[in-house]
């Protein structure tokens, strides 16, 4: 959502949302393991001990594990060419659906900072 634009960002969720129904697939389902998928269990955070900084790895909460998965795949998303899908809604969809089988962009970020 870009300057407040909320309803045009209901409108291609919802569109997305739309398509997966056409595939006949349940959207909620593939939503959620998208997600699942694309949110990482750790995060480097720096802490000072003594004179130095130290990348120190912690749990990252329920809800930052939200934010940082839904904004990769939206990243994702804005990075795939428009030739080949010709709208956001599309462009959302197909790294949805690639986040949900463990294969989108974003999905192998996470994959490297899980390992």
């Amino acid at each position: 959502m870009i300057s407040g634009e909320k309803s045009v960002s209901e409108k291609i969720v919802y569109q997305m949302l739309d398509e997966l129904k056409k595939k006949e697939e349940d959207p909620v389902r593939v939503l959620r393991q998208a997600i699942d998928n694309a949110s990482p269990n750790y995060e480097v955070k720096p802490r000072r001990l003594g004179g130095a900084s130290y990348l120190v790895p912690i749990e990252v909460r329920r809800d930052r594990k939200l934010f940082l998965a839904l904004n990769w795949i939206i990243e994702a998303a804005k990075a795939r060419s428009n030739k080949e899908f010709h709208s956001f809604s599309k462009k959302l969809l197909a790294e949805i659906v690639e986040a949900s089988k463990n294969q989108g962009q974003e999905s192998q970020k996470n994959n490297q900072l899980k390992n």
